[in-house]
């Protein structure tokens, strides 16, 4: 006899293992062979069919198909990346953000950008310089949560399908306690001998927080962030969305915007309309999306 199937979101991805939620409820399952065979892996978030082989166990054996995905954290069809960054302990890494929005950009993924730690440093050259660049901003401090900025989360994630990033020590998990006591996540503290925090969420969970279903994900570094995706260098520009008014605009079609005369981008940032660590990080990526190979895209 055949056995039963059900279809829901994979909502935790831990040791191989792809917890499904499910009208049926969870269910606890592995992959079947298939998945490996078309190098496709399933992600937090999917779409998923569950062959039901016992009580809260099954083997996933299909997903549908996605609206976007990203490698890491291995999240699928997203409605929106919240980039989380602390104005200290540990100061904003911008290199790191910006990829992170750039990555957000070139698949077409809403980004909202989160301050944190706003009571040990000051975030407001933060907040300014991703307000200028287009992207909504929330500040908030590492210990309250009234209720008017409560309702600012609320608004910013209710009915959609949200993934935090940041690097390690921003406060991703202590964020989501404040805005749902009851998970209960753990939290680390920072090394003051690295500057750094310590990873303390080793694997992929949805979590229901106000409305919406959020992603907490691994903190990681900059050299792991290089490994997310392969971005060419005539598609970088159009991922910094504030370039994107004065691209077309210079004397030369295929103006790198880096040292061409007349280059619309260079004049902005001249001038503040674009900000300069804005601009060298795109730079610094445009010096790796040189180094892409055409058969590596």
């Amino acid at each position: 006899m055949q056995n039963k199937e059900a279809i829901g979101t994979v909502v935790r991805l831990t040791g191989g293992f792809y917890t499904v939620d499910t009208p049926e409820g969870l269910f606890s399952t592995r992959a079947r062979g298939l998945f490996r065979l078309s190098g496709v892996s399933p992600c937090v978030g999917d779409k998923a069919t569950v062959e039901i082989t016992g009580p809260g166990e099954g083997y996933l054996v299909d997903i549908a198909p996605r609206k976007n995905v990203l490698i890491r954290p291995p999240v699928a069809n997203l409605d929106q990346l919240m980039v989380v960054v602390a104005a200290a302990q540990p100061g904003p890494n911008y290199r790191v953000i910006d990829k992170l929005i750039t990555l957000a950009e070139y698949r077409s993924i809403p980004v909202t950008m989160v301050i944190t730690k706003t009571d040990l440093g000051d975030g407001s050259a933060i907040a300014n310089l991703y307000t200028q660049a287009g992207y909504p901003v929330i500040l908030c401090d590492g210990q309250y949560m009234d209720e008017a900025l409560r309702q600012r989360f609320a608004q910013a994630l209710a009915g959609k399908l949200t993934a935090l990033c940041g690097n390690t020590g921003v406060g991703k998990s202590s964020l989501l306690n404040r805005l749902r006591p009851e998970l209960n996540l753990p939290t680390g503290e920072i090394s003051k001998s690295l500057g750094r925090g310590r990873h303390t969420t080793r694997h992929v969970e949805l979590f229901s927080v106000l409305g919406g279903l959020v992603a907490d994900t691994p903190g990681f570094s900059a050299i792991e962030i290089e490994k997310l995706e392969r971005i060419t260098k005539e598609e970088l520009p159009l991922c910094f969305r504030e370039f994107r008014p004065f691209v077309g605009q210079c004397r030369f079609d295929d103006c790198a915007h880096e040292r061409e005369p007349d280059c619309a981008v260079r004049a902005a940032v001249e001038d503040g309309r674009i900000a300069q660590s804005r601009y060298d990080s795109y730079l610094a990526l445009l010096e790796e999306a040189r180094r892409i190979k055409s058969w590596e895209k």
